[in-house]
Formats: C-alpha cells, structure tokens, sequence
C-alpha cells in the first residue's frame, strides 16, 4: 500500500550508541523492504519524540501503522503511546492509525535466546550444560506482566536444555537483581555461569551489566562467567515485526494487548494518569 507509513519507536538510551542501534536497525529493515515508509522515533532520551514522529508520518497521509520496538509491555506501551496515537489523531483527522502489539515473548524469541546462549557457552573452557546455570537479565518494570514475559522465557529455555537452572533476574526497578542470582547459583555449586541480557539493542544498562560481570569474576573467581548477546539485528525480529504489521492492519477485530480495554486503563485515562498498575 503506498498510502501506508510504518512508525518505528525505539525506547531511547542515555547512551547514543544504542540510538544509532535503533537507526541502524531501521536502516537494515528498509534494504530488506524497500517498498515500505519507513520513519523512526524514540520514547525518551533522543531528538525525535513520539508527537513529531507521529506527525512526520502522517505528513504522507493514508496509513500511519506504529510499531513499538519493545520486547515487554508495560507502561509505555500501554499507556503513554496510545495516548500519543490519540492525540495524533485529533491533529490528523485524515489519517488512519493502527497500532501493533509489541514483540512479546515467542518461539522467535526463544529462538534467538538459545542461538546467544550456545554462542556464549563455546566461550566457555568446559562447554557443559549440566554443571552450567543460566541467567536471563532482564531491564524489569513495575509491570507484573511484563516481568512474566521474561519469566516466561526462561521457563521455555529450562525446558528446551539440559541446565540445571535456569534463573530470571533485572537490572532495576524489581528484583531479584544479578548479584543475588549469581549467589544462589554459586551456592548450589554451578561451575559456569552464562547472563543472556533479554534486551534489543545496547545502552546504558548494557554497559552496566559489562561492569557487574567483571566484578562478580573476579567475586567469584573459581566460576568462569560468560555473557551473551542482546538480540539486535536477528532475523527472527524481522519477522516478528512484518507479521505485527500484516496482524494490526488485516485483522478484524483487531488484535488486542492483554490490558487494551480494561478497567484499569480505563480508569488510568480518565483521571489523567500516565502510568498503570493492577492491582
């Protein structure tokens, strides 16, 4: 559809280079679809922010189709682009917008999780995965059900091995934290420990996390650390993202986030609230 416009939004990162990240994803998704309209904006910490993005891509007309480039749903997603949506369209009454979900936890997901972790278990001296723990790292979010989701794949990356734990942990806003993980792990005699970082792209955090594992070695020195990939420039994220569009712009009704339409949001909007919880 050449009315159709896709509207991109990245989180945002104090750190520029995981903006350029973002950029460079785009980039990579328009040599593979060169058909498509394609604009970018970021949630916080850029130059370009969801209103002007919003407003860039609907200066095309038509079809505004916006896609959050987010692993987890919580606030953001949930609240604070859905109002921008609303408010663009009181400013673009031609326009069409159609929101997509996010990424959300999958197999494609998994998939890519499995692909980093045996990557970052060759590093290894002793590739073993039964003596072998796993933390999945997550950002962490006041969201119960986006901390789920991490859940979620760490339970499915149990399954799928032959580790003995498979544990979650976040970088902030809900524990448990790493450093509480990788104890309990030394404590139940893992020699190995892998972190698999369940973020997109680089930032801030990242280098954070790089900080802590130098110094949980050198805490712990007879476990040997490895750390894998952020998912990033993966096929698989590709894909998700094309099926969303296809998904939010073909399916009737549409498809829904799990707290679209509940009493919460409902409750959130009309007592001017940017954030929500359940309680």
């Amino acid at each position: 559809m050449n009315q159709q416009t896709i509207l991109l939004i990245g989180h945002g990162s104090r750190e520029t280079s995981g903006n350029l990240e973002v950029e460079a994803f785009a980039d990579q998704w328009r040599a593979r679809q060169p058909q498509r309209r394609l604009e970018v904006c970021f949630i916080e910490f850029a130059e370009v922010l969801i209103d002007e993005g919003l407003d860039r891509a609907a200066r095309h007309g038509g079809q505004v189709v916006v896609v959050p480039l987010i692993l987890n749903a919580a606030g953001h997603v949930k609240m604070e682009i859905p109002e921008h949506i609303e408010h663009a369209r009181l400013r673009h009454p031609e326009v069409e917008f159609i929101y997509c979900r996010h990424l959300g936890a999958s197999e494609d997901i998994l998939a890519i999780l499995k692909r980093n972790l045996r990557k970052a278990m060759t590093s290894l001296d002793m590739p073993d995965p039964r003596n072998t723990g796993v933390i999945l790292l997550g950002r962490g979010s006041s969201d119960r059900v986006a901390n789920g989701e991490v859940a979620k794949m760490a339970r499915w990356l149990y399954e799928d091995g032959e580790h003995p734990m498979v544990d979650i942990a976040f970088t902030g806003i809900t524990h448990p934290r790493l450093e509480s993980m990788v104890q309990r792990q030394a404590r139940l005699e893992m020699r190995q420990i892998v972190v698999l970082p369940y973020y997109l792209f680089t930032g801030t955090l990242i280098e954070r996390i790089h900080r802590q594992m130098a110094g949980l070695q050198s805490q712990y020195p007879r476990i040997r650390f490895a750390q894998g990939d952020y998912l990033g420039f993966e096929d698989e994220i590709y894909a998700m993202l094309e099926r969303r569009i296809d998904e939010a712009a073909h399916t009737q009704p549409p498809v829904m986030m799990e707290c679209d339409g509940c009493k919460y949001r409902e409750f959130a909007a009309d007592h001017g609230h940017h954030a929500h919880h359940h309680a």
